[in-house]
């Protein structure tokens, strides 16, 4: 049986935590963030003890006032009983001052321990706060020079199995009609109506696109095989444009005349890309 996996992820403030919390979500694992560390083997001994999780993220960092200096050694106390039981790992998100200070303005949001003396303040105090736990960590990152969407993108490649990088990504195809108006979600649509409709053959009405009459009635013209192969091109470059850039989905809509048509190959083409 594989050991379970406890990863304590701490930082600066504005380094990329909450990014990096909701990539590791997305990685299927449990999350949980501004735990007390005296809590945190409470915590954790609930979340082992789940049968469900097998890998668990917990976000720690100075906001926890008082709290955190009991980390370190929570921290040394679970270490010393953990190899026989999980892996327990420590990432510390930095970046520098230059760049904390940056964000700060962009977002025009107070440092959480700067109060009335300002964001540099607040960067040094949290420095030496964490100064201790920095040298606990397993891996540090960097994040200077790093988007949100490149840094999922490196939380991905550092703390994902490969079944997470093969799903990580999801192409979602729905049918609507379009008298009921465009799907709110959509992030492109695909326009079909002027294909051979099945609707309006009795005997072909109450089939759907997977029975072979419909198939073949939807295909049987040149305009659709040729539609079908423009689609699938330019679906294919704006996926190999968007994966790379972090998002998790990409959400394709066709009318509904012709989605279950079309499914079975799209996903057998997506899914080699």
């Amino acid at each position: 049986m594989a050991k379970k996996e406890l990863l304590i992820v701490t930082g600066m403030s504005g380094a990329g935590k909450t990014v990096t919390m909701g990539a590791l979500e997305d990685m299927g694992y449990f999350t949980a963030q501004n735990i007390p560390a005296a809590m945190l083997p409470k915590v954790w001994n609930l979340i082992s003890n789940d049968e469900t999780v097998e890998r668990a993220a917990i976000m720690i960092d100075a906001r926890a006032g008082n709290f955190f200096t009991e980390l370190k050694e929570e921290i040394a106390e679970m270490r010393a009983t953990s190899q026989n039981d999980y892996d327990l790992k420590i990432l510390f998100l930095d970046a520098s001052d230059h760049e904390l200070v940056a964000r700060y303005k962009e977002t025009r949001r107070l440092h959480p321990l700067g109060g009335s003396k300002g964001v540099l303040a607040g960067i040094a105090k949290e420095r030496r706060l964490l100064a201790d736990i920095e040298k606990l960590a397993s891996h540090t990152i960097s994040t200077d020079e790093y988007s949100s969407k490149e840094l999922r993108n490196v939380i991905m490649e550092r703390y994902g199995t490969e079944d997470d990088k093969r799903t990580s990504f999801t192409v979602q195809v729905m049918s609507f009609g379009f008298k009921y108006g465009l799907p709110a979600d959509a992030d492109i649509v695909m326009d079909v109506r002027f294909l051979n409709n099945p609707y309006y053959l009795e005997e072909l009405r109450p089939q759907t696109g997977l029975d072979a009459p419909v198939s073949n009635y939807v295909w049987e013209i040149d305009d659709a095989q040729n539609y079908y192969q423009q689609v699938q091109q330019t679906i294919e470059w704006l996926l190999h444009d968007t994966r790379p850039k972090g998002s998790p989905m990409y959400r394709l809509r066709l009318d509904v005349q012709v989605v279950n048509t079309v499914r079975l190959p799209l996903r057998t083409v997506w899914q080699n890309n």
